[in-house]
């Protein structure tokens, strides 16, 4: 603690904790003394966590209580009082609660068996109070040595693993803890039989593989992996912190070395016979026995789970290159061999040229497809592959037999194949690499292209109907993506195309030149293919740096790019147009209006755009978004007569007339001189929504005029509803009221309708209506 905020702040952190009666702080001696029933690993999590400090738990000690000096790294060391270090004391919990300090080694009773873990949170105040020092410094605490069962000082690297900064805890990680709370002092014991190689010892992620023996205290052998104790001799292989593994392997086993044999005594509780124990095992296995687990450590390394439920996980051998991995329709070629778990050869494919198949065709076993399915270019692993995944192919046409095929793959090389649309019409397949790394330098954005292609009919002479090399006089094509300049299909392929790539695309007729002006050699409906060579491309030109004037021409090109998209009926393209660059003009960041008339020519070409876009939306029946667009200028500009008008017709379209109508009206109090358009506008209302209610009056006429129990025939008229409202059309009011004269007189001239049902209930009110005029229900 430098300084006073430092103690503020550790005595707030303190006090908020649950369990704690008094507390002391000491600057001076960075340390603070806690008294109370309380958990000190919380405190210590809450401490790192508010100051980001190192933060110790040691119990206090009048040898060493008063004695601290800040060491070099800005922590503080524990001193005796002639100057020579002491390590604090180091506790063992004997049982929950009880704490005592293990000063003498040599003093406590000697054990056959060293404990091998002790409970987390070996300090339990639960049922005691107990006076405990928490210093800022190094961590000087002691670690239990699990073979010689002698306590030792935390090394560098474990003071690197105790202060890595916590993440997040998972629903699985929350799970083992919760298990490994289960073990107590003397409920798993080790004993090395035979010493291991090395010094690295398997972790989470790592796949082991082992022998496994298990005896009674008697000797007794009740099973075994072994083929001479009676087992099948497979070798069992696991994957630390994903398989289901009893409780004792799953603490013992990371304490070993590769190659090490060793004997671990468990109690019940941590093999089969643990509440809820994940893994089974035969009614006939002493599971509620202590017993005796031989294990001897075949191998360890890090893989990759590819499926969760363990059935395919792959060992890198070598990195490949690049990020892409292959993936449904690609073509792959690679060098292949399979065998069993135990080493024998099955089958190779290693020789000659590589074996090649096509991705998602089922053309070699669905777990290796998986597995290659993550592998990059030039990468070499071994794939293990549970029987659940082996399913019959060209490739492998036996399965049976098999628990587990481990598969040797070198992915030599795969071509880019792509479904553009999914649904297998338009196909792009890459035929030579480009330059760069996809999809990172692929002209996505709108941009200059220059490309040569050449175009074919899809018949079996494969007639060529356009060439540039040939009909262009070898010059290439230079057109502006996102303009509508080249067919649809070709254009979205080419965006995804690295500079100098070839590509041959199949493309159906409605993204070929069913929308765009065909050849004259390309008949109607025809399928086409192109072979298309991007030579290179241009990204739209940055405003950063420009004058005001220079950028307000290029929005002006903008503008009238999308206009002419607009009138050409691409909408989609129109609006994406003047969306693009409505992103740019939306923010002043690269365009700084000097003063107002620059001011009055920037909003009048953002409104512009804005409008333009609300034209789109609405010819593409998306009232809604219409609305939205113009809502954009009116909340600038509420008098903006062109934006009133646009959203008063986007409000027309979709039903809302008295929006709509206040929208026109409103344009009428603004400007005197738009009275007409208005006029025509309110009209036009006018005679949508008589459309509206004749159709309606129509669709529903005598839904509620039958007795209970009969139907009433709704929607029959639909020709003549559609005569009527064509009619309207072109009569206007004039034929509006002609329907409605008609409509009375077959009234007039129909007998009296049979009572309703609301008639029988309510007779008075049925003659009052009456009286009123109202025959039917006129509400809908």
């Amino acid at each position: 603690m430098h300084c006073r905020a430092c103690e503020r702040t550790v005595a707030k952190v303190i006090s908020k904790c649950k369990g704690v009666e008094t507390f002391s702080t000491d600057m001076m001696k960075h340390r603070v003394v806690v008294k109370g029933r309380f958990n000190p690993d919380m405190i210590l999590k809450k401490l790192k966590k508010k100051t980001g400090k190192r933060v110790e738990v040691v119990i206090a000690n009048n040898n060493n209580e008063d004695a601290a000096s800040k060491s070099d790294d800005g922590g503080v060391n524990l001193n005796s009082g002639d100057g020579t270090k002491t390590s604090p004391t180091s506790l063992i919990c004997d049982d929950w609660g009880k704490c005592e300090g293990n000063q003498n080694k040599d003093n406590d009773p000697a054990v056959e068996w060293p404990a091998l873990a002790l409970p987390r949170g070996e300090i339990t105040l639960d049922t005691t109070t107990v006076w405990a020092s928490i210093l800022y410094s190094s961590f000087n605490s002691v670690k239990y040595n699990l073979l010689s069962g002698d306590w030792r000082k935390m090394t560098s690297e474990d003071q690197d693993q105790k202060f890595v900064p916590q993440k997040k805890k998972s629903p699985s990680d929350e799970e083992k803890e919760k298990r490994r709370k289960k073990i107590v002092p003397g409920s798993l014991m080790k004993a090395e039989m035979r010493p291991g190689g090395g010094t690295v010892k398997p972790v989470d992620g790592d796949q082991v593989i082992y022998h496994c023996t298990v005896r009674t205290l008697d000797g007794v052998i009740v099973e075994s992996t072994r083929s001479e104790h009676g087992g099948k001799g497979n070798l069992v292989r696991q994957v630390l912190g994903k398989s289901k593994m009893i409780l004792g392997l799953l603490e013992g086993i990371p304490t070993m070395l590769k190659g090490e044999v060793a004997m671990f005594k468990m109690k019940s509780e941590l093999h089969y016979g643990e509440d809820d124990c994940p893994v089974a095992t035969s009614e006939s296995f002493p599971k509620h026995d202590e017993l005796h687990f031989e294990i001897e450590l075949i191998d360890f390394f890090k893989v990759k789970v590819i499926t969760e439920d363990l059935g395919v996980m792959k060992k890198v051998v070598n990195e490949g290159e690049g990020w892409e991995t292959p993936r449904e329709p690609y073509e792959i070629k690679a060098w292949i061999s399979a065998r069993t778990s135990d080493g024998k050869l099955i089958l190779s494919h290693t020789q000659g040229e590589p074996f090649f198949f096509t991705f998602g065709k089922a053309e070699v076993p669905k777990g290796l497809e998986i597995g290659i399915g993550t592998m990059a270019r030039g990468e070499k692993a071994i794939l293990y592959v549970s029987n659940r995944y082996l399913t019959q192919s060209p490739f492998m046409p036996v399965i049976e037999g098999y628990e587990e095929v481990q598969f040797e793959v070198e992915l030599v090389h795969f071509i880019q194949v792509r479904d553009m649309l999914g649904d297998g019409r338009l196909i792009k397949r890459r035929i030579h690499d480009g330059r760069g790394e996809f999809p990172m330098d692929c002209p996505l954005h709108d941009s200059l292209l220059r490309v040569h292609y050449k175009g074919m009919l899809l018949n079996e002479e494969r007639t060529v109907f356009y060439d540039t090399r040939v009909d262009n006089d070898g010059q290439h094509l230079e057109f502006s993506s996102g303009e509508g300049l080249v067919p649809e299909g070709l254009e979205m392929c080419v965006r995804l195309m690295l500079p100098g790539e070839i590509a041959l695309v199949t493309c159906p007729p409605d993204y070929a030149y069913d929308k765009f002006t065909r050849p004259a050699t390309v008949p109607e409906g025809a399928h086409v293919q192109w072979e298309i060579e991007l030579l290179g491309f241009e990204m739209p030109k940055d405003w950063t740096g420009l004058s005001f004037n220079s950028i307000m021409e290029e929005a002006e090109k903008i503008k009238n790019t999308g206009n002419r998209l607009f009138k050409e009926g691409k909408f989609e393209l129109a609006k994406a147009n003047n969306d693009c660059h409505l992103q740019v003009l939306r923010e002043f960041n690269h365009v700084n209006p000097q003063d107002d008339g620059e001011g009055k020519i920037f909003l009048n070409s953002r409104n512009s755009l804005h409008l333009n876009v609300a034209a789109c939306y609405l010819k593409m029946g998306e009232c809604k978004k219409s609305i939205e667009a113009c809502d954009k200028v009116l909340d600038a500009n509420p008098v903006h007569v062109k934006a009133l008008y646009r959203r008063g017709m986007a409000y027309m379209s979709a039903g809302d007339f008295e929006e709509a109508r206040s929208d026109f009206k409103k344009m009428i109090t603004i400007d005197k001189s738009l009275e007409p358009d208005a006029t025509a506008a309110l009209k036009k209302l006018k005679q949508k929504e008589q459309e509206v209610e004749t159709k309606a009056k129509r669709q529903f006429k005598g839904l509620f005029d039958k007795k209970p129990g009969e139907i009433a025939d709704v929607g029959t008229d639909t020709g003549n509803d559609e005569k009527a409202e064509n009619e309207n059309h072109k009569s206007g009011d004039e034929a509006a009221d002609s329907v409605e004269d008609e409509a009375e007189d077959v009234n007039e001239a129909a007998p009296p309708p049979p009572r309703g049902l609301f008639s029988r209930i309510w007779p008075v009110g049925s003659r009052l209506f009456s009286a009123l005029g109202l025959q039917r229900c006129s509400i809908l």
